[in-house]
């Protein structure tokens, strides 16, 4: 008896502590109005979970969290739950927002939430989700690669849903962590952009913002981490990169076991095109189709160029992969 009350006072106290700052950020963000979302209890999370047992974690894509798949109630749900110390608004920042995108089918469906855990754990909607590997593909890591028409469709989804982040509201929001971990395909092939944990939400009026440097090596926008001035180019950049890895289907970076030698996918293919040589893209002959992969090639090169003002929008990035897909666009004429 003891120790049961002991655990509901523990449960108590997380309770009262995440709800009064998750309350500060809703309020902050949007002014305490945003979907509604269940709470569920820690029981209800540990039963689904096996009390987070590893037989029960889907989705190995994050060092930052962990996900799992369980029941409740009758109905199967994904659970998130983080395991990084080090950014304490990171589980709250995740729930505001995906709060507020949740209707959009670019993104996750936000459920509810438990804050009877030290750290929030995040309930989504479960559509037997998968996780795009390093390589922008799915599986181990030397899988095939996805059909062009599926990587290319998912860069089109992908954009539509950043878009979505830098124009749906007054304020713009940065993702500031795009890559293919962060991409989930459900069971019908739909791209899914997810961890808004990471997320930026601009002051109103405003299009940038000094903030320290969070992201994934290899994804990075140059600008944004020798200065800390985070743009929506930031996530452009990002984008850039998460481009060209569905196109040749490498990871962004490689170092050697010697530590002296490091690929980076962007100076090896800049620096193939100024020995005019030509850039192998990744995937089955019969698959391919050079016109289509040459224009997305070069619309990725452009999101990645060294000037903000170089790189096109976001709005803009995801129209034009949509006239490429399409085939509404000439080679040649990008």
């Amino acid at each position: 008896m003891e120790f049961w009350r002991r655990k509901k006072d523990k449960e108590r106290a997380c309770f009262l502590k995440n709800g009064t700052v998750f309350l500060q950020q809703l309020i902050a963000d949007c002014n305490g109005i945003s979907n509604p979302i269940r709470m569920f209890s820690s029981d209800q999370i540990s039963k689904a979970t096996d009390h987070f047992d590893a037989e029960c974690s889907i989705l190995d894509a994050s060092s930052c969290f962990t996900w799992y798949k369980g029941v409740i109630e009758g109905r199967s749900y994904v659970i998130k739950r983080f395991t990084e110390p080090w950014y304490e608004d990171e589980p709250y920042n995740d729930i505001v927002l995906s709060s507020r995108v949740s209707n959009h089918t670019g993104f996750l469906k936000l459920i509810g939430s438990c804050l009877e855990f030290p750290r929030p754990v995040v309930v989504l909607e479960d559509l037997d989700y998968t996780v795009l590997n390093q390589r922008g593909s799915v599986g181990c890591e030397d899988a095939l690669l996805l059909p062009w028409n599926a990587r290319l469709k998912i860069a089109r989804e992908v954009a539509t849903a950043i878009t979505y982040l830098h124009t749906a509201f007054p304020r713009i929001i940065i993702h500031r962590n795009i890559k293919p971990a962060n991409v989930l395909l459900d069971k019908n092939g739909t791209a899914k952009l997810t961890d808004l944990s990471h997320a930026v939400t601009l002051p109103e009026g405003k299009c940038w913002i000094e903030e320290p440097v969070v992201g994934t090596y290899g994804y990075t926008d140059p600008i944004y981490f020798s200065t800390g001035i985070l743009t929506p180019y930031s996530d452009v950049f990002s984008f850039g990169i998460f481009m060209l890895v569905l196109l040749m289907g490498r990871q962004p970076h490689l170092v050697e076991s010697n530590g002296r030698s490091e690929f980076n996918i962007l100076e090896y293919v800049k620096d193939l095109l100024e020995r005019g040589e030509p850039v192998v893209f990744g995937g089955g002959l019969n698959d391919m189709k050079p016109g289509q992969m040459r224009m997305f090639l070069d619309l990725a090169l452009r999101c990645c160029e060294e000037r903000n003002e170089d790189r096109p929008m976001m709005i803009l990035v995801a129209k034009e992969i949509k006239l490429i897909e399409q085939g509404s666009l000439e080679d040649g004429h990008i």
